[in-house]
């Protein structure tokens, strides 16, 4: 069972799942080796790459008393259990790993400038209850944190296990670029009162003594979206195409974060096409000002025709507008032009379009064919193009994986 994009309980529906895989033998030594390999052997058994010791043992190539070792304190944490025996190829039957799904659960959030997504998740990744409220992000963090954690305990107290579930961690993803080393957001284009502000200090005074997770919302439907597609050994790219753009790059199964954690910001990228527009950043000809659907409402709106949203922008596309067609169909030629750099360089397995501009196929076709146009045959040859298959919740999905990792390591 996948840890990320595996179920939408919600709505009963079965997401697609991954093989995790090895990230080649585990050989650091101490207190980091040890928490590398309770995540490799959390993300093999979650993918049912390996589900015995000894499976463990061999796609990690560390030993077999040490694959023990790690998964007793797995164990020890609620995380996995055993159940069950396998086949023998002779002498003892090896017992079953899995997952614990139980009544252990996380809550995540993912906040846009809109609406924040809210979800239960359980320890094996099962999605169980969403819901959509709304916020204004322009509001600052008090209100909108506020407003997150009245949710989350609504969505608690509603739960059908309430009485014998247990809170284990909190994810937050938020639409801007974030530090871990105070938790919060770092300069953010579009959040005003957001700057240095500690979220995850905020969270913690609502939920004290447990592990918190605040990361940015493309890095977590990267890390959401991957392990619903890819395994782990694998690399990909999701650039979340909506309102503004973001991206997220995931390098052998953990997110790329770069020196100082703008690693896959492609928004900023100046293009020709842009040369005299002004961004939110400063400066001037960056790509989200024409191919972000902002960007084109603004274009929309200076040719006369009153939309106010990127959804508005959507809805004239499906009704054939054909300002609105073009404009849609441009923006994707011009993400697909700065993408081509980016995959000419980092050679990925995949590159998925999450957001609401991806729900429009001549802005994904557009993407699709300036990057093959663009990019070296050897480095197209396998690569897959096409709309994410999280959804809305790719997000959640990509929160709950990194708490669940924090709870392993933190023991939370």
């Amino acid at each position: 069972m996948s840890t990320t994009g595996l179920r939408d309980a919600a709505h009963g529906t079965h997401g697609p799942k991954g093989s995790a895989g090895s990230k080649g033998p585990a050989s650091a030594t101490g207190k980091h080796g040890n928490e590398e390999q309770s995540k490799q052997i959390l993300e093999l058994i979650a993918s049912g790459a390996a589900t015995s010791r000894s499976e463990l043992s061999r796609a990690l190539g560390i030993a077999p008393s040490t694959v023990s070792l790690r998964v007793v304190e797995l164990q020890e944490l609620g995380l996995i259990i055993e159940q069950g025996v396998g086949l023998s190829s002779g002498g003892r039957k090896p017992r079953i790993l899995s997952l614990r799904s139980g009544n252990d659960f996380t809550m995540v959030a993912d906040l846009g400038g809109q609406h924040a997504r809210i979800g239960r998740v359980d320890l094996a990744g099962v999605l169980h209850e969403t819901a959509t409220v709304p916020v204004r992000i322009a509001d600052g963090p008090e209100a909108t944190i506020a407003i997150v954690c009245a949710a989350f305990r609504e969505m608690i107290a509603n739960a059908p296990d309430a009485a014998t579930s247990r809170l284990r961690g909190i994810g937050i993803a938020l639409p801007g670029p974030t530090s871990d080393e105070f938790g919060g957001v770092e300069l953010p284009s579009r959040m005003p009162g957001w700057q240095g502000f500690r979220v995850r200090d905020r969270l913690a005074q609502e939920f004290p003594d447990m592990p918190i997770v605040v990361d940015n919302d493309a890095n977590v439907m990267a890390l959401g979206e991957h392990y619903a597609q890819l395994t782990a050994a694998q690399h990909s790219i999701t650039v979340k195409a909506g309102t503004a753009i973001g991206s997220g790059i995931i390098v052998r199964g953990s997110i790329h974060r770069g020196a100082t954690g703008a690693a896959g910001d492609v928004t900023h990228t100046r293009i020709s096409a842009a040369a005299s527009e002004p961004c939110s950043c400063g400066n001037i000809g960056c790509l989200e000002t024409v191919a972000s659907g902002a960007g084109i409402v603004r274009q929309l709106r200076e040719r006369g025709v009153d939309v106010s949203t990127t959804a508005d922008v959507l809805e004239l596309t499906r009704d054939a507008h054909p300002l609105a067609t073009t404009l849609v169909r441009t923006a994707g030629t011009y993400l697909g032009e700065v993408l081509s750099s980016v995959v000419n360089f980092f050679n990925p397995d995949a590159l998925f379009l999450t957001g609401g501009m991806s729900s429009s196929e001549p802005f994904i076709a557009a993407v699709r064919s300036r990057v093959y146009e663009g990019c070296h045959p050897l480095v197209t040859r396998n690569l897959r193009i096409e709309a994410a298959s999280t959804g809305r919740d790719a997000g959640l999905y990509g929160a709950a994986h990194l708490v669940r990792e924090k709870v392993s390591l933190l023991g939370g």
